[in-house]
């Protein structure tokens, strides 16, 4: 039975805090609803202290943005952008219209269709992620969307130059220097300002997720992407330097971040304890790491490789860092997670910024019902059908009408009948099932 070397708060305590979350977004959405851009405006001004003319940038403003940017640091983001683009037109191709005769004279078809518009959150704060901004608006713009707005907050009060950089590059057709609950309010409710737009994705702060959820049905999203989560699967063929780098390398996001070992190895989760607290010593994001790793660090030790699969099930974390002795075993068993990290050589940061793969991912146990954002996101599977011939309308058309009838509905075998008739050249009488 697995043994809980560290634990992490409760459910209970956990679920507090979403209670909170949940009644601020609910209020700050309704505002928006009722006043718009002035709700907006204010919120903006309170939370994020940046009130502009419009939060809209003119391309004068992106363009003067681009130009703060270093060519070192184009020049990254031009890469970063095309091992994302590469991955996403590969992974469209796969991705076939189809048109099938099922019998003579039926056809059926399906079209893959992108969303028109859709808006991409990029959180900002205390880590401007320059990254998001590829792996959402770059995305829209390989499935082929018309419209994709792309917002994040300012950064020390003004639009944070390689994030619009990075936005413009990728493809964004509006560009909104707004963050927080009034950005994904504002694009999914619409103001006088911003026109709404169909779907919402990209990740976020707690609040910004749980926005993402209340205004679900009213826009489409891509998935629950909240604070991230990282589980490390390791056994002895390595050590707890590596192991503690990559849970703090991801609790450093911010204090609600999850950040858990399984190992069936005892000795490597005691080093791993003391690497942890020895890298918090020299870490310069030490104060986020430490809270998180506080509340939200675990380590468990399993007895077998089956225990530590049904664990990292258990916990269907969003990043899901693998190094043992078979890697590719876990690789085949594994079903719910955001992405995995195959092997040593590997890690989560790849992931997040450059390799080449989305790092959207599902978090709060979401992994056991849904993948990551991905270009498929944001096409959708519209299907059609026609009948071309006589002979296969009365056909179709008396299957239909009997079935019809089975259920009550003479209304819909009347819709049948009518071409049995027709097309058929049968005798139907009105309101009863076709022979």
């Amino acid at each position: 039975m697995a043994e809980f070397l560290k634990t992490a708060r409760t459910e209970a305590e956990r679920a507090e805090d979403d209670a909170r979350v949940r009644a601020t977004v609910e209020g700050i959405l309704a505002d928006i609803q009722a006043r718009g851009d002035a709700a907006v405006r204010e919120l903006s001004a309170r939370f994020d202290r940046y009130e502009p003319a419009a939060f809209r940038l003119t391309q004068a403003e992106i363009e003067a943005a681009i130009a703060q940017v270093a060519p070192r640091d184009l020049e990254d983001i031009r890469f970063a952008q095309a091992q994302i683009r590469r991955f996403a037109e590969a992974q469209r191709a796969t991705m076939q219209d189809l048109e099938v005769e099922t019998r003579p004279g039926v056809i059926l078809g399906h079209k893959h269709v992108p969303v028109q518009a859709v808006g991409c959150y990029v959180p900002g704060g205390k880590y401007p992620m320059v990254a998001s901004a590829h792996m959402s608006v770059l995305t829209a713009s390989v499935a082929g969307c018309k419209r994709i707005v792309a917002a994040a907050p300012p950064v020390d009060g003004k639009p944070h130059p390689a994030i619009v950089a990075a936005m413009h590059m990728a493809g964004a057709t509006e560009i909104l220097c707004l963050g927080g609950v009034q950005a994904v309010g504002a694009m999914a409710l619409g103001t006088e300002s911003i026109a709404p737009v169909d779907m919402l994705v990209g990740p976020g702060n707690a609040f910004v997720a749980e926005a993402k959820r209340q205004l679900f049905g009213r826009v489409g999203i891509d998935l629950f992407a909240g604070p991230t989560e990282t589980l490390v699967i390791a056994d002895d063929t390595v050590d707890g330097e590596i192991v503690a780098t990559d849970l703090l390398g991801q609790a450093e996001h911010g204090p609600t971040s999850p950040a858990v070992l399984i190992t069936n190895s005892r000795k490597l989760a005691m080093e791993t304890l003391a690497e942890v607290e020895r890298l918090l010593g020299i870490l310069p994001t030490a104060d986020i790491a430490r809270a998180s790793w506080a509340d939200y660090g675990e380590v468990i030790l399993c007895e077998s490789y089956e225990e530590m699969l049904s664990e990292a099930e258990r916990i269907a974390s969003e990043h899901v860092q693998v190094m043992t002795d078979r890697d590719d075993w876990f690789l085949e068993h594994m079903t719910a997670y955001g992405a995995l990290f195959l092997g040593p050589r590997t890690n989560v940061a790849n992931g997040d910024k450059v390799i080449g793969t989305n790092h959207t991912l599902p978090t709060k146990r979401a992994g056991r019902y849904t993948g990551g954002l991905w270009v498929g996101k944001f096409l959708k599977t519209h299907t059609y059908q026609k009948v071309t011939t006589d002979e296969a309308a009365a056909e179709i058309g008396a299957y239909c009408s009997r079935l019809c009838m089975l259920e009550g509905f003479v209304g819909h075998a009347e819709q049948a009948n009518v071409r049995v008739r027709r097309y058929g050249r049968r005798n139907v009488p009105y309101g009863t099932a076709a022979e």
